[in-house]
Parts: structure tokens; sequence; C-alpha cells
């Protein structure tokens, strides 16, 4: 209906109507509301709303003036309404103006007649009361109680639409003026979102002015949705848009209130002067209305972070209050599987991913900034030409795709449903200029989809599902000149896109090619990309091949008989012996790095110009040009010479290097330097450890290296790498800080030195055949116990030989039949001796006796059994706060147990946190000074979340808080001696969080 009503009204005579919406005073407020019911009554559709709104002008005394700026501001309005509109609406628009001219010279008649038109519309009221007594008086006493049921019902129902129908009215036309107000710019952005121009700076621009554009309900020009949910909280908020009807910020009621001050004084004599003061104020506020639209760069620099954001705003030192009771501060490691993209060089910015979390790392600065949202490992990433736009997307259920501000870190736009399977996104690319997003799903059926992102939609705008035959498509790339045109490709298969956005379609071409097209083993691809020539595309083989394909593209003349553009493989050329891992172009180079390290730089010919094999490097896993363009050959200047005859320089962009061994370089090529950036654990990390009084923490991974981090200043001080085979996999300190004790995967348990990590034992010891899981130091660091995952405990001890203090194996014993989920000392209250309990999955909780224990006997001092039908999952000593000394036991049925520490009974079972899966790991937080001791807090793990508890333990749910930290999996967690940061490792996501804990939101 609004549609059809603000279709056949006048954009001038609506932009009027806006300006000076339908308003009630005191003094005219029954007569407008009379009118409305008559209109209503003689109109009941909306095909009368231009002489409604005609009629209330007329009676209006309060009838708006028009200022020869606004005229000129709503002729430019209708100038960029568009060429269409003023053909439908420009004679309609001169009739409106030339009658609203002649109201305004009527305007001083109006206000005489003003009480001659109360004394009519009085009269009008009369003669119709009249008519109504004479009718009822026609009437019977039954009828008349008829009559008078139904008019009651009438009136009810005009009275409703009386109140209905002026704001639905005021509603459409604020709406229809917004869109007036902000249809040129709305045009601008669409055509340079489906134009081809590749500058870098058009997205920018186009973002600029979506954030100028009002989003009113209902209406489909909503560009960037930045009020994304992920991090929590909406980054960016929007101004609230004044309706331009609205020319006082104040409530009505106070309004109403100064205007019937203003009235009360000798209401006959003052009505004119009133009335002319009304006038000069609305049009003042009207004035600075307007002058505040005249400068919507300003409301802009107050709302919008991404729009007044530069590339320094991101690692600018501010100081922001923790509002969660864990945040993360740093990330240990990187997915060595995804690339590492340079963003910017002045400092070293690079970006890359640590499980479920993008990190943009300032290398000079030593800083991190989190791309935290994801609830999923992310499996892909992209960035745009320019290095504003980050890209991300996660493999599993409830998966997302999240476009960030490398400026601000902030996330523009989240799609959420793009795979309604939950199998998320296994290859990604953007277009060069940031305008489109392709994606390709990990589902069975891989399905192609190209997203208009910056429209905010949540649908692609098309798609494609791939054939089983074609391969996993693992490597997705655009035409860097075309938008139109992608290529992807398989271990088996490439194939070629062409994009015709106009019909939502998307062709491809998939040629076979096997050995016997040229004779010749061709390999499993690798990458692809576009060839310089732009006719051709190249596919990258492990055999050091690359198959050249032709692109056939039919002219635009052409019949549909034509068919789509497609490719054929045109020749193999064997480029070297080691095979190919990266492709990719810069300016006029095309670039390989392969499985030997090597860097090799080729002209559009394949002729080789330069390359990099003396850094010995391990496999190329991807290579990061700078956005900046090489400076020119200078006297003070140092490049290498190519290899070709004339021996010329060669100028290249410096670029990032990454490795498959989780090695990260920086290149220079003025110079020839290579620098090592960091080295993270290529394998799995599940050991780690924090110093009982120093900010160190010890990190151990399955590739057989153990690196020592300082936490607080983030800086790597030592490591020490371990042949192959030699997987580390748990990690302790003893109390004193001196020593580290290991375990390794294949049964060595080690003791090192705490600050060289050199061997404290002349041999390590193998006393286990399997994977050592525990370990654990008595504390006076006389004892110390292992459990591996042959369910057997062993103890070793300190022995004084020779004047020295040596390491010497005890005993050992297979003392649970299932795995073994805790080992823990204590001390015994009446001897201050050490006491040993292991807590096995068996649900038995065992205490050895080690003073009767001796060489090759461990003696069991006895056995408890914990749960009936619930497994055990860890245990933890009870801070003293009650007068009895506790065990605390979690299982698997959610609970948690306080055990007397002395006879082993249950005291108490209460509900433990309840967040998905059951609590696999705790520890006590450890408090500063002594004020503490009766405030205690409760550190805990499960299968992938992290977690706070208040004690004591009452089983109150509202006393605990957990977040997701390692999706795939918790395998740890360490305390800082300080009680101030708690860190977990993500096992096969090869990092390590750190959480700073903040209990003052508790």
């Amino acid at each position: 209906m609004f549609k059809i009503s603000l279709g056949k009204t006048p954009k001038r005579r609506m932009s009027d109507t806006e300006e000076n919406p339908l308003e009630e005073t005191e003094e005219y407020g029954e007569i407008e509301m009379q009118e409305e019911d008559d209109e209503e009554e003689e109109y009941p559709n909306f095909e009368g709303l231009e002489n409604m709104q005609q009629e209330l002008k007329e009676v209006n005394t309060l009838a708006w003036i028009e200022s020869p700026e606004e005229e000129e501001e709503g002729e430019e309005e209708g100038r960029e309404f568009g060429e269409e509109a003023e053909a439908e609406d420009g004679e309609e628009g001169e009739v409106e103006i030339r009658e609203e001219e002649e109201k305004d010279r009527k305007g001083k008649e109006e206000g005489e007649e003003e009480g001659e038109g109360e004394e009519r519309v009085e009269e009008h009221e009369e003669e119709e009361a009249g008519k109504g007594e004479e009718v009822v008086e026609g009437l019977g006493k039954e009828a008349v109680k008829d009559q008078a049921l139904e008019a009651d019902e009438e009136a009810s129902e005009a009275q409703e639409e009386s109140t209905v129908e002026p704001e639905e009215i005021t509603t459409s036309m604020i709406s229809l003026e917004r869109f007036m107000q902000t249809d040129s710019q709305t045009v601008l952005s669409e055509t340079s979102l489906n134009s081809g121009s590749e500058s870098k700076h058009s997205l920018q621009s186009e973002l600029l002015e979506t954030f100028e554009l009002p989003r009113s309900p209902g209406s489909q020009l909503e560009f960037l949705d930045l009020d994304v949910t992920t991090s929590g909280e909406p980054l960016i908020s929007f101004p609230e848009r004044q309706p331009s009807g609205e020319l006082d910020q104040r409530p009505q009621d106070e309004l109403e209130e100064e205007e019937g001050r203003d009235l009360e004084p000798e209401r006959g004599d003052l009505e004119q002067e009133k009335r002319k003061r009304r006038k000069e104020k609305r049009v003042s506020c009207i004035s600075e209305k307007s002058e505040k639209e005249s400068q919507p760069k300003a409301r802009i620099t107050k709302a919008s972070l991404v729009s007044t954001a530069t590339e320094d705003v991101l690692f600018q030192s501010r100081e922001s209050a923790n509002t969660y009771p864990l945040t993360m501060t740093w990330s240990f490691g990187w997915n060595s599987t995804l690339p590492v993209y340079y963003i910017r060089e002045n400092q070293r910015v690079l970006l890359y991913t640590s499980g479920h979390t993008g990190v943009i790392y300032n290398v000079l600065k030593n800083n991190q900034h989190h791309l935290q949202g994801h609830p999923n490992i992310i499996s892909c990433l992209c960035i745009s030409e320019d290095r504003r736009w980050v890209a991300t997307a996660d493999k599993g259920p409830d998966c997302l795709i999240i476009i960030w501000d490398s400026f601000t870190g902030i996330p523009v736009h989240t799609i959420f449903d793009s795979c309604p399977e939950n199998n998320g996104i296994r290859a990604m690319a953007i277009t060069r200029d940031a305008k489109y997003l392709a994606t390709i799903s990990d589902a069975e059926i891989q399905k192609v989809c190209i997203w208009k992102w910056t429209l905010a939609a949540e649908t692609p705008a098309c798609t494609l599902d791939l054939p089983k035959e074609y391969g996993f498509q693992n490597y997705l790339i655009f035409n860097p000149t075309n938008n139109k045109e992608l290529v992807s490709n398989s271990k088996t298969q490439a194939i070629y896109y062409t994009w015709y956005p106009e019909g939502g379609i998307l062709a491809h071409s998939a040629p076979v090619l096997t050995e016997k097209t040229f004779n010749k083993l061709v390999g499993k691809f690798s990458q692809s990309v576009f060839h310089l020539n732009l006719t051709q595309i190249l596919s990258a083989t492990m055999e050091g091949k690359l198959v050249v394909w032709d692109i056939y593209r039919p002219p635009p003349s052409a019949s549909s008989s034509m068919g789509f553009p497609h490719i054929k493989p045109c020749k193999l050329v064997h480029l070297q012996k080691e095979g190919i891992t990266v492709l990719t172009t810069v300016d006029s180079y095309i670039v390989t790095g392969d499985i030997r390290g090597n860097i090799k730089f080729y002209d559009h010919t394949l002729s080789i110009v330069n390359w990099y094999s003396h850094f010995k490097l391990s496999c190329i896993r991807s290579l990061s040009f700078s956005k900046t363009p090489a400076a020119p050959p200078a006297e003070n200047t140092n490049y290498p010479p190519d290899c070709t005859l004339k021996s010329d320089h060669f100028v290249v962009r410096n670029f990032i290097i990454g490795t498959s061994d989780a090695s990260v370089y920086h290149l220079t090529v003025d110079g020839t330097k290579l620098e090592k950036l960091f080295v993270e654990p290529r394998d799995a990390i599940c050991a780690i450890s924090c110093h009982p009084y120093q900010p160190l923490i010890a990190i151990g991974s399955f590739c057989g290296i153990i690196k020592v981090w300082d936490y607080e200043q983030k800086k790597y001080l030592f490591s020490r790498v371990f042949e192959k085979g030699l997987g580390v996999q748990s990690l302790t300190y003893n109390p004193e800080g001196a020593l580290l004790g290991a375990g390794f995967t294949e049964g060595t348990v080690y003791i090192f030195d705490a600050m060289s990590l050199e061997s404290a034992i002349s041999e390590p010891f193998r006393y286990s055949r399997s994977s050592v899981t525990h370990i654990s130091f008595s504390h006076d660091s006389q004892y110390m116990a292992t459990a591996d995952v042959s369910f057997t405990v062993a103890v070793y001890v300190v022995r004084v030989k020779h004047g020295q203090r040596v390491w010497e194996y005890l005993a050992r014993l297979r003392s649970h039949r299932k795995s073994i989920r805790s080992v823990l000392f204590g001390v015994h209250l009446d001897s201050n001796e050490p006491r040993l309990l292991s807590l096995g999955r068996d649900r038995l909780l065992i205490e050895y006796n080690l003073l009767k224990s001796y060489k090759d006997h461990l003696a069991v001092l006895d056995i408890h059994r914990t749960d009936q039908g619930s497994y055990p999952t860890c245990m933890v000593w009870y801070p003293p706060l009650t007068k009895e000394l506790f065990l605390l036991i979690c299982n698997s049925g959610y609970k948690v147990k306080l055990f007397n520490s002395a006879t082993k009974m249950c005291r108490k079972t209460l509900l433990g946190p309840v967040y998905g899966s059951p609590i696999e790991q705790i520890q006590i937080l450890p408090v500063k000074s002594t004020l503490e001791l009766q405030k205690r807090y409760m550190v805990f793990i499960n299968r992938d979340k992290v977690g706070l508890q208040i004690l004591p333990v009452d089983g109150n749910p509202h006393k605990t808080s957990a977040l997701i930290c390692h999706p795939n999996g918790v395998a740890s967690m360490a305390l800082s001696y300080d009680g101030c940061y708690a860190f977990t490792a993500g096992g096969q996501d090869r990092s390590v969080v750190q959480w700073e804990i903040n209990l003052r939101v508790l």
C-alpha cells in the first residue's frame, strides 16, 4: 500500500511533507484530527493522499515557509535521484511548486481567517450532532440501542485508523526521503562494484560512501553490516540519524509545554506574534540541521573507525580495561600449512594463523593483534592486493567466513551460512580490488561460490557444484586483471571458471590431462596461476614441470553457438628437477619455490632470470612479496646481477618466506640479506610448564624441540632440538626451578638444567617402552615420579655419591588397569615426608609407601575406589579453606568430589563446571599475598575450553566462566608463578595461548 501511494506522490511534495510532519498542537490538534477522520471516511484508500496533505496545509496555521536554500537543496536532490524520476515527476513537481508558492502568498490570509475557520468547524459539528438527534428521534427504543452499539464500534474503528495511518504515512515519507538522499551514492557505489576498475583505493572509497548510507527498515541498500557478533560486542556503532521531519531533539511534551506557556497571556492580542516566533524558531532549527547534513565527514569521523583508520592505528599503545576473566594476550606457534603474508614493510608486519585465531604480528615492535571470532580451526585465508582486507574461513560445525580490516583489526563482514553441511571451506581467493570473494567448500561434492561481500550479501552471487572425478580442489586464484575469471586445481585436475554476473552463471572448463596428452609424466598439481600475457594459465607439478593452458575467449560479438570461454593444454615445460610447491607472479617475473628450498625467478618466456639456492632452506610453503615496489638501482644499492647475458641488476621487491619446518624468513633483495624472523614447532604441542619463580615457560613439541620463552617480554630465550624420533610428551619444573624433567614419546626420561637445557644426568632413563604422559617432583625435590601409557608408575630418587647429588632409578609398578589420569605428590603433616598418589581411569586412587620402597620394589600403602559408574578425570590438592584437608577429584559425570586426605573418605559430592565436556585438568591459582588465602580460585580445562571457578566449590554454576581456547582439543595447561597468566597447549593445532587472568570481574 505504501509503494502505491508513494509512487504517485511528487518527490518535491514529499520532501516538504518530511520537513514539516503532521504535528499536533494544543490549539489546532482537534481540527487536524477531525479532518483526518473526514479524509479517511471520504478516501478509504491512499489514492487521495495528496488531497489530504493539501487540506491539512490549508487548515494548519503553522504552514511551512520554505527558504531559498532548502529549495536549492531539493532541486539538487531531484537531479541526483535520476533522469527517470525527473521524467516521471517533473510535471507534477512544477505544479506542486506553483501551488506551494500560492499557499505562501495566502499564508497571511489564512491567519486572518483562522478564527472564522474554527467557527465553521464548530458549526459543522453542531449540524452533524443535530442530524444525529433527528435520526435517533425517528427510531424506536430497541433500534436506538442497536444503533448506538454500532456507532460506538464504528467510532472506535475510525479512531484506530486515524491514529495508525498518519504514522504509517509519515514513516513511508521518511523512508522515501532517505532513499532520495542516498540514491545518488547508491548508484555510484553499485556502478563501481560492477565495473572492472582495479584501483587499489576503489574499495576504500566505496566503504566510506557505505558508512554514510542510513539503513532504513526494509531497505535493500545496506552495504556493510559491521555489527558483527563474533567478538561478543559490536565494534562499530553508526550514529542514529534523526528523521528530517524532527526539527528539535527535545521530547514532545517539553515542546507542548513551551507552546502552552506562550499561549497563556493575551491569546487574542499575541497570537500573531506567537506564530511569527514559531516560524523563526523552526527556520533556525532547519538551518542548523542543514549545516550538520552538509558536513557528513565530521559525523563519520566520530562514528566509523574503519573509514578513518590508517596503517599505524592497529599497534598504537592504548589501554583498555579487561572486561573478561580470561583475555588472550599472546599466541605461540603458527600453522605452517597455511601461508604467511607480508602486510607492511616499514615495520615488518606479518599475517598468519595460529589455531582458530588470525595473528597480525609486528616484528619490530614485537606486538601481536589477534583476529578472534572463529569457532573452529582456520582452514584458509587470503588478503587483498593493497593488504587492507583479510578474509579467513574455518572448517567444522557452525563454520564462518570473516572479512577483517587489517588497519584496525575490526571484522567488517561475517558470512554465517556459507556451508549448510558444516563442512567448512577448503580454498578461498579474493579479487585484486577486494570486491569479490570466491570459496570452495570441503564437502564430498565441492561447491564453488562467489560472494559480493561489500554488499553485505548473505547468499552467494553464484554457485557451482563440482563432480567428484575432479578431485578435491585445494587451490584457488582470481585473474589479477579480470574479476570474472578464476582458476583452481586439485592434485589431478585444473579448472578454469568464467563468471557472468548478469545471469548468475559460473561456467567452467576442465579438460582431462593424462600422461598420453604429452606422452610424458606430468605429476601431481600443486598451484596454478594466470600467465603474465593473460592468455594462458600455468599449473605447477611436483615433478618440476609447468603445464601451459591456452585460454580461448569468444569475441563479444560472437553468437552463443561459440560457447563459453575454455582452456586447452598447450605444452608441458620441464623447468627443474625438484618438485614445485609454490607458483606465483610479481611484477614481470614468474616465481617458483620447490621442496629443496630453492626460489627461482623466470621471465614471461619461462627463461630463468635469477635464483636463490644457497640459503639451505627446507621445503617452501609460501612466498609473499611486499606491496612496496623495489627502489631503482643507484650508487648506494647492492642488487645482485641476474643470470642473463646482459648481467643487469636483479631488482625485485623484498619478500617473506614460509617453510615447512615452521620457519619464517625475510629476504632483503638489496644486498641479499636473509633474516630469520621466528621458528615455531612444526608438530603437535602437548608439553608446557611454567617456572616456579621466574616469568619463563618451557614448550615441548612432538617434533623434538624444547623452547623456553620469557612470557612477560615475549622473547624467545633458548631451545634444544633432539634427534628424530624423540617427541616431547611432558614437561615439569622442580619446586626450586633448577631442573626441568621431560618425558618423551618413546619412553625416555630426561632431567635438564633449567637455564641451559643441558642434561643433568649422565644418561637418560629408558625404563619405559611407551610414551611418558605425566611427570612430577616432590616438594623437596628428592623424588620424581612418572606415568606412561602402559599404566605404569615409575619413581626416581636423589642419592649422594662422591659428594654429588645424583638421580637414580628406584622402582616402577604397573598399578592400574586403565590409563593414568594424575600423578600427585603431597606431604605427610606429621613428618613432612613426601607422599605419592596416582589416579586411574579404572576408578582407583592408589597411595604408595615411599619409605618402604627400595630398588625395583614400589610399595603400595592403600587403594580406594572413587566412583561406581563414572570414571575420574583428574585430581588436585584442595586449598586449606577449612580445617579438614581434602583431595578434589573430578569425574566424567561433571561431578567434583572432596575426599579426606588421610582416610580417603568422600566427604562431599557437588556439581562441577558444565561446558559441553567433563573437566580434564585442574589447578589451584597461586596467591600473591597472605591476604588472599581465604579467597581462592581454580583454573580448569575440558576438551576445548579453559575456565575459572570461584572457590569453595558449592555447585553454583554462576561461579564459573569458560571460553573456547583450542577447538580441536586442549592437551595441557600451566599457570604462572604469580597467578597472573594461564597457558594452554592445543596439541595438533601446534599453538600455545597465553591468557591474562582478571579476577576483578568475577
